[in-house]
Order: structure tokens, then sequence, then C-alpha cells
């Protein structure tokens, strides 16, 4: 039985759907002079929102797994925006290149204005990394736990930062809540949809325990449901998947300028200062599903997920 049933409640799913529909907010304020950082920005919403923000004068640092796509987007952001666009590659299905990211990013001389995990991939069937992991997993919820954790002292030396995560309402499919005792999916059935809300329900998780670490600090951290747009997410997968997306799911999606728009205004309004620890669809506040703030659950995947951290002492 669902130990989250009872939670539920009829007009948070009601708000979601309307949500949905809704156009985000914009912001226009000058970002001149800022240090963005953004994963996975060569194609969809990391795409779009490195272009935003470096429309606005944003310096941009993206981190990608493809060599030629980041010198080509290093070229097309210098050029047409004449701002800085460097990039570091790291291929975040290898725990060692997320680690190798984290600790590029820490050793900064300057400040991260915005930080945006966006890097994420979506399977029809089960995969597991090099480091033994299920892959989905890894490259959705501890790459950008990983790096979060690290930046921390940095972020609170810095004394401001806002820190953004990709979400999903897809997290709402790990009905049943996250399994810490079986993330190699062993004893649960495996689908795409399960296994990628089981990744965005620990990133929601974890939003709450860095919410609270980060506290008095001047760093914020939220996530944000990306609408229902068009993205390359899950063209890894079989013809039949590719079929059903390009067909059913994409005719009626949004373009992913949608999801930039709702970034950079997360990313920088006045509006939102200082709130923190909260999911947006695009830019409205939301309730998450019921077992994305167990509390007791988010205590347990944080000691968890420490345990991909070498240097943590537990």
């Amino acid at each position: 039985m669902n130990p989250y049933l009872k939670e539920y409640q009829w007009s948070n799913i009601a708000a979601m759907l309307k949500n949905n529909k809704a156009t985000p907010k914009s912001e226009e304020k000058d970002f001149t002079g800022n240090l963005v950082v953004i994963t996975g920005a060569t194609s969809g919403i990391g795409y779009e929102t490195a272009r935003l923000f470096a429309s606005h004068g944003a310096s941009l640092l993206v981190i990608n797994r493809n060599q030629e796509k980041s010198e080509q987007l290093k070229h097309e952001i210098e050029h047409e925006f004449k701002v800085p666009c460097n990039y570091y590659i790291a291929d975040f299905s290898h725990l060692e290149q997320i680690h190798s990211a984290a600790t590029m990013l820490a050793g900064l001389a300057q400040d991260i204005a915005v930080l945006i995990h966006n890097a994420g991939v979506y399977n029809t069937k089960k995969q597991f990394t090099a480091d033994g992991l299920e892959e989905v997993f890894q490259v959705n919820y501890l790459s950008s736990f990983i790096i979060t954790f690290r930046l921390m002292e940095k972020l609170k030396i810095q004394k401001h930062a806002r820190v953004l995560y990709v979400n999903s309402e897809g997290h709402r499919f790990a009905l049943s809540g996250l399994h810490l005792d079986d993330l190699d999916w062993e004893k649960h059935h495996y689908t795409g949809l399960k296994s990628y809300g089981s990744a965005k329900t620990a990133q929601l998780l974890s939003l709450f325990s860095f919410a609270d670490n980060f506290k008095d600090s001047g760093v914020t951290i939220n996530a944000m449901h990306p609408g229902d747009v068009r993205t390359n997410m899950g063209e890894n997968n079989g013809q039949l998947y590719k079929w059903f997306k390009h067909h059913l799911i994409n005719p009626s999606a949004r373009p992913p300028a949608l999801s930039a728009q709702a970034l950079y205004y997360l990313g920088v309004s006045d509006e939102v200062k200082g709130v923190t620890g909260t999911f947006f669809n695009f830019t409205t506040e939301e309730t998450p599903a019921p077992h994305a703030h167990d509390r007791t659950m988010a205590a347990e995947l944080w000691a968890k997920s420490l345990t991909y951290i070498p240097t943590v002492n537990l």
C-alpha cells in the first residue's frame, strides 16, 4: 500500500494542471558582470537559458559532455552577445568527472551568481554506469547533489548565490516514494517514468536539506518544473519511444525558450530574492507530491548521498 496516499490533496493536482498551461513571469533586469554556471547547455533548455543570460550581459561557464558542441556554443555566445563563455567537459555518468567539475567550480576565484543544474537523462530501459549505479539516478540526482555539496563552503563565503534545479512534475511518477534500499531496481519493476520520477524526487528531498544548510547565508536553492517543452531528452532510447515522443509528445510541446524565461526570472528577479527550498512550476510556487517532502526520507537520502563523496567523514 502507498504510505503517502492519504496525504494527497486534489487541490494540489488541480493547481499543477492549471500551472502547466501558464506563461512564466519574465524579467528584464541587466545581469552584466555576473557569472552563471549551467550544466547541459548545448541543446534544449540549457541552450536557450545560456543564450538568455548572455543576452542580459552575464558571463557563462557551461559544463557539457561534448567538446565540439561546447566549442560551437562558446563561439556563438561570444560572437553574438560579446560576453565570455567558457566551458568544462564532464560526463556525469562518471563519478570521477562529476567530482572533477565540482573541484574546478570550488576553485574559481570569481563568485558564482547563479548555478543551474540542468543536465539529465531519461532511459526506458535500466542501465548502469561504470560506477555501478543506475544511470538516471547518478546523472539526474547525484551530479547535482555532489556539485552543490562541494560548493557549499564557497557559496557561503560569497554570501550570495542562487542554485536552481531543473526538476520536473515527473517526480509525481514515483508514487510510493524513494526506495533507498533498492537503487538498483532489483526489488521493484523498472520503468522510465519510475526511475525518472525517483531521481527528481531525490532532487526535491535534497533541496530541503540544502535549504536548511544554507539558512541565513544569503544563498538560496529552489527547483523548477520547466514545462512540457520540446527537448532532446530521451533521444538515446529505441525507435518505439522516439516515435511516441516525436508523434504524440512533441506536437503539443511548447518551446524551451519558455523554460529559459522562467529560469532567468528565478535566477535574477528581486521578487524571489530570499525565497528558498521551494518548488516552482515555471514561476508559480507549487506543492510537490507528498513523497517529495518526507523529511525523514530526506535525512536518510542526505546520509546515503554523502557516501559518494570520499572526502566526507561520516
